[in-house]
């Protein structure tokens, strides 16, 4: 019987990038297939979309006019498209229930703590689920302690966390470290630190190409 072949996988998102949350079911429904071929560490790095987002947040109509400069009818197309993929992927989007943008540097820290207590899938998985299906602010310390308690991790640490402006210095060191190696765009999928997957891609995109690559390896 052949062992599994270890793969290291990171994943730079932000968890107000609906393509990310498409690439990340994407992902497990391909390393589902791959099945025990693979053995799979799986880290989530972080990336801003807007990192001069005002503590307030924007609405969503009015920041796509602005940053791509697109029309009503081209947004409520995207959102469209956006919703039926992520259907078709098990994702539920809500459209209704969302209306601002918000700054995701906290949830980001949020996640970096996850990560050290064993848990970072399962919170990156709520924290999109809050903003994408559910419409909750992932920018507000207490959404972000609530969605942490849910998957299981200690509320008073977690307020702890946020209010310290622990792990500040780690996610902003890993951002730029990200966009030093030319990551403008996301979802990135990093493989073994040398191959790149870019974008929502489908889930037999992914599964074909990390064959590919456990194949190599």
């Amino acid at each position: 019987m052949t062992a599994p072949t270890p793969i290291k996988i990171d994943f730079v998102s932000d968890v107000v990038c609906p393509w990310c949350a498409i690439g990340l079911k994407s992902l497990e429904q391909a390393l589902e297939k791959l099945g025990d071929d693979v053995t799979v560490e799986l880290h989530f790095q972080p990336f801003e979309l807007n990192p001069q987002m005002a503590p307030e947040g924007e609405d969503i109509g009015e920041h796509l006019a602005r940053k791509y400069g697109s029309t009503p009818e081209q947004m409520r197309q995207n959102q469209e498209a956006i919703r039926d993929r992520g259907a078709s992927v098990g994702f539920t989007f809500d459209m209704n229930k969302r209306s601002r943008i918000v700054n995701t540097f906290d949830a980001h820290r949020l996640l970096h703590w996850a990560a050290l207590k064993g848990s970072q899938a399962e919170l990156k998985q709520a924290l999109l689920k809050a903003y994408f299906t559910d419409g909750r602010d992932v920018s507000s310390r207490d959404v972000l302690v609530d969605v942490a308690a849910a998957v299981g991790l200690d509320a008073t640490e977690a307020r702890h966390v946020l209010d310290e402006d622990r792990y500040a210095q780690d996610v902003r060191a890993q951002e730029q470290f990200y966009q030093a190696q030319g990551i403008r765009a996301v979802p990135s999928v990093i493989v073994n630190d040398r191959y790149l997957i870019q974008g929502g891609q489908p889930a037999e995109v992914f599964e074909q190409t990390l064959r590919q690559i456990a194949a190599e390896a």
